[in-house]
């Protein structure tokens, strides 16, 4: 006797062949590249991704090193302008008297900086033509949309990529220390880009103007590149803050993402409309940087203070 009208159609079902219909499986030689270039690709991204950077960092170290042999005073402009950068950074790493990082895998986290800035540059390059064809809100859109979340994810990435999977990132206070380091190490390569281009753009002009406009570039820069330091310790302190909290690692990563490429987005919007010249400049860049500092600084102070109450909490005593 025959089953009901569902089982014949569920026994139907199992007898008929559903492949790439509503069941899959690896079959053909198309589903095991496919299958292979998924498991590269998911096991490998990060190889990868690493890579490419270094193919980009090789051109672009190679561009540096012909630049700084024809011109070696760019190499000394681009050192004092990343000095406050670099005072800053280290201002950091000393506050983090909880468990201070070695001095290596900071180096490594800077170097990461540099090489992942070339990604920065050259999506800021490819996209920032289409912005401009929008009208009125074209530039504030690529700050909010292009350039701040490019940048402060190129920093991010050099946090996440090595310190992340070392026992030197343990908590949010790393990750802000490690933040600074990759601020600094983009903040190194984007300064030495922008004097290179306005040696090569003011060329043509007398020598003593030359020097003038050179010169003045590397001063306008030494003032950004703190602010660079800043938005990536924010980052980096969520990244710590994740890595203490794996199950909302997730939500935790993209709210620090969000927040610095919020301070640095703005920080572009204000700069680019205000009338901001010379001192203006100088004081505009203060007031902002500093508010964000004292933030960040506040949060770093919460956990040190949170920190030391749990080990200097004494032992109860049994009753």
């Amino acid at each position: 006797m025959g089953g009901s009208e569902d089982e014949q159609i569920e026994r139907s079902l199992r007898e008929e062949d559903l492949y790439d219909v509503t069941t899959w499986e690896k079959r053909t030689v198309l589903d095991r590249v496919s299958v292979g270039i998924y498991r590269g690709l998911t096991n490998n991204w990060q190889r990868i991704f690493v890579v490419l950077a270094v193919l980009l960092f090789v051109a672009q170290l190679a561009a540096t090193g012909f630049i700084l042999f024809v011109e070696p005073a760019l190499g000394v402009l681009t050192f004092l302008s990343v000095i406050p950068a670099f005072v800053l950074a280290a201002l950091i790493w000393y506050g983090d008297d909880v468990q201070r990082e070695p001095l290596a895998p900071l180096a490594v986290t800077f170097l990461l900086g540099v090489l992942f800035a070339g990604f920065a540059s050259l999506l800021n390059t490819a996209l920032q033509p289409v912005f401009q064809l929008i009208p009125v809100v074209g530039t504030i859109l690529f700050f909010y949309l292009e350039v701040g979340p490019v940048e402060e994810t190129s920093k991010w990435l050099a946090s996440r990529l090595y310190a992340y999977r070392t026992e030197y990132l343990s908590a949010a206070i790393d990750g802000a220390v490690f933040g600074a380091f990759a601020g600094l190490g983009f903040a190194t390569i984007e300064n030495f880009t922008y004097i290179t281009n306005a040696l090569f753009t003011a060329g043509k002009l007398p020598m003593s103007r030359l020097v003038s406009v050179v010169v003045g570039t590397a001063a306008q820069r030494s003032f950004v590149g703190p602010g660079h330091v800043i938005y990536a310790s924010f980052a980096g302190y969520y990244l710590g803050l994740a890595k203490g909290n794996p199950e909302n690692r997730g939500p935790i990563i993209v709210k620090g993402l969000l927040i610095a490429a919020l301070i640095h987005a703005t920080y572009d919007t204000l700069v680019t409309y205000l009338p901001l010249t010379g001192v203006t400049f100088i004081a505009f860049v203060i007031v902002y940087d500093g508010i964000f500092l004292a933030i960040l600084y506040r949060k770093i102070s919460r956990y040190r203070h949170k920190y030391q109450q749990a080990t200097e909490q004494p032992e109860q005593s049994p009753s």
